[in-house]
C-alpha cells in the first residue's frame, strides 16, 4: 500500500512540478559519467535543447559550405528513413534503387559517355568520395607499373596547396607523396604550367578542384588536361585527372553549362561532389563517379554476402544512413534542372552583390567576387593594413557578436602572410540577409574608428558608413 502511494505521489509531482523546477533541472547534469537514474524524455529534451542554444545559428554561418536549409517535406522524408542502413541493400532494395538512380542522374549531369550504366556510389561526404577516387588511381597506377616491371614504391599525386584537408589525409593514410603547387603572388590555385613541373612516371594522377575552398575559384581542368596530353605525346606517360567537384560539381552544370570540366574532358577519369553542399542536402552525403568500369579496379570492389543477399560494396564506410540519399533524390525530382539553375543563380547574384558592396566599404580589397562558385574573399588594403588598429581576425570577432560567422584565415603556402575573410553564399542566405550583414560590417567599422589607435585615412580611402 505504501509503495502504491509513493508511485501515485511521484506521478502527481511530475504533473504539478514546473519544467524548470524539476529535480534534474535544479542541479548540474552529469558531464563525464552516465547518470545512475533515468530521466523523463521531455526533461532530457529541454536540457539538451537549452545547451545547444550556445551553438551558432547555422543560417548565419557564412563559413560553412554545408546546406543549412531544406524544405519541410524533405525533412519529413529524411525522418522516415533515419532507421534505414544504406548498406543493407537486400533489406532496403528501394533505397538502393534510389541510390542507383541518383548515380545515373549525376552521370548524365556530368556528361558521362554511358550514364545509364554509370559506375559510382554514394558516400558519407566528399572526403570519402575523394579518397575512393584517389585509391582507384593508385591501384590502376600500381597495376600499370607492375606490368612494365617497374617499382611501385614511390607513388605521388599532384595537387594545389589549397586542396581540402581530405587530400592530405589521403596521402598520409595511403602512403603517397603529396606534390603541391604552391600559391604564388596573386595565384592561390593550381595551374597547368606549375602542375606539369611536378609530374613523372610515379604520378598516380592530378587533382583539379572545381571551387577552391580558399577563394572560390575554379581550377582549369581542360587546360591541365591539354598539358598532360602534350606530356604523354612527349614521354608516353599517361596521367589521369580526378576532379574534386565538392562544390562546383553542383554549380557549373547549372550556371556555367558551357564550361568543360567534367567527363567531356577525356582525361577526367573520376569526379567527386558533395550532395550536402550545393547539392542542397543536409549533411552528410557525397558522390563518387567514374568514367567507366575500367577506371574502378575490380580489386577495390567487395562482393559481400550479408543479411541474405550478394551485395557489391566499394565504399570505405560500411553502415551509414539512407535518409540523405533519399533527400538527394527528393531534390532532383523536386527542383529539376530549372530549380537548381534558379537557386544556384540566386546564390551567385547575392554573392556578386555582397562582394561589390563590401569592396565599397573602404578598407577591403576583393581577391575574388563569387563569379565561379558563389564564394568570395577579401583582404585589408595594403596601405590600410600597415596603420590599422584592427585585423580581419578582429573583424571576424566583431561580427560574431551579432551572430555572423565570417572566418578569417591565412592563404595556403607560400602566401601564408596574406590573411583573408571569406563568405559562402548558400540557399537560405537572401539579399535581405546580405544587407543585414553589410549593416553590421558598417557598425563594426564605426566601432573600430572610435577606438584608440585609429588613424584617419587620406581622402577617398575613408570608411563609408
Amino acid at each position: 500500500m505504501h509503495e502504491q502511494k509513493v508511485k501515485d505521489l511521484s506521478a502527481e509531482e511530475s504533473v504539478l512540478t514546473p519544467t524548470y523546477a524539476s529535480r534534474e533541472m535544479t542541479g548540474s547534469i552529469p558531464k563525464h559519467t552516465i547518470p545512475e537514474q533515468s530521466t523523463a524524455p521531455e526533461t532530457v529534451y529541454n536540457l539538451i535543447h537549452d545547451e545547444l542554444i550556445m551553438d551558432g545559428n547555422s543560417r548565419q554561418n557564412l563559413a560553412t559550405f554545408v546546406t543549412t536549409w531544406m524544405e519541410p517535406e524533405a525533412m519529413k522524408l529524411m525522418s522516415e528513413c533515419f532507421d534505414k542502413n544504406m548498406i543493407d541493400k537486400d533489406e532496403y532494395p528501394q533505397t538502393a534503387e534510389i541510390e542507383s538512380r541518383c548515380i545515373n542522374m549525376l552521370a548524365n549531369l556530368w556528361n558521362s559517355p554511358d550514364y545509364e550504366t554509370a559506375t559510382g556510389t554514394s558516400t558519407i561526404g566528399s572526403s570519402e568520395a575523394a579518397m575512393l577516387g584517389g585509391m582507384a588511381m593508385k591501384w590502376n597506377w600500381r597495376e600499370k607499373m607492375k606490368k612494365a616491371g617497374k617499382s611501385t614504391d614511390k607513388p605521388n599525386i599532384v595537387m594545389g596547396a589549397n586542396t581540402q584537408i581530405c587530400w592530405h589525409k589521403f596521402c598520409k593514410y595511403w602512403d603517397i607523396e603529396a606534390r603541391e603547387v604552391k600559391a604564388e603572388g596573386n595565384r592561390f590555385t593550381l595551374n597547368a604550367e606549375e602542375a606539369l613541373k611536378l609530374v613523372d612516371e610515379n604520378t598516380i594522377g592530378v587533382v583539379v578542384i572545381m571551387g577552391s575552398t580558399m577563394d572560390g575559384k575554379y581550377e582549369p581542368v581542360k587546360e591541365v588536361a591539354e598539358a598532360l596530353d602534350r606530356y604523354q605525346q612527349q614521354t608516353g606517360i599517361d596521367i589521369p585527372i580526378h576532379v574534386d567537384g565538392a562544390s562546383g560539381g553542383f554549380i557549373a552544370p547549372f550556371i556555367q553549362p558551357d564550361l568543360e570540366w567534367d567527363f567531356r574532358v577525356p582525361r577526367v577519369v573520376s569526379i567527386n561532389a558533395s550532395g550536402h553542399k550545393y547539392g542542397l542536402v543536409y549533411p552528410g552525403v557525397g558522390w563518387a563517379l567514374w568514367r567507366d568500369k575500367k577506371h574502378l579496379p575490380e580489386d577495390l570492389v567487395f562482393h559481400v554476402t550479408y543479411l541474405g543477399g550478394d551485395m557489391i560494396d566499394f565504399s570505405i564506410n560500411f553502415s551509414r544512413p539512407g535518409n540523405q540519399v533519399v533527400a538527394q533524390y527528393y531534390n532532383f525530382l523536386r527542383l529539376g534542372m530549372d530549380g537548381y539553375q534558379r537557386i544556384q543563380q540566386a546564390c551567385q547574384d547575392v554573392a556578386l552583390y555582397l562582394s561589390g558592396e563590401i569592396a565599397k566599404l573602404g578598407p577591403f580589397e576583393l581577391i575574388t567576387n563569387g563569379s565561379d562558385i558563389p564564394v568570395f574573399c577579401w583582404k585589408l588594403k595594403d596601405d590600410f593594413a600597415d596603420s590599422s588598429n584592427f585585423t580581419l581576425f578582429d573583424m571576424a570577432d566583431k561580427l560574431r557578436e551579432r551572430g555572423w560567422l565570417v572566418p578569417a584565415y591565412p592563404m595556403p603556402p607560400n602566401r601564408q602572410d596574406l590573411v583573408v575573410q571569406r563568405v559562402v553564399v548558400k540557399e537560405g542566405f537572401s539579399h535581405d540577409m546580405a544587407d543585414m550583414l553589410l549593416q553590421d560590417m558598417r557598425r563594426a567599422l564605426a566601432w573600430f574608428e572610435s577606438q584608440p589607435g585609429f588613424i584617419a585615412k587620406k581622402e577617398g580611402s575613408h570608411f563609408h558608413h
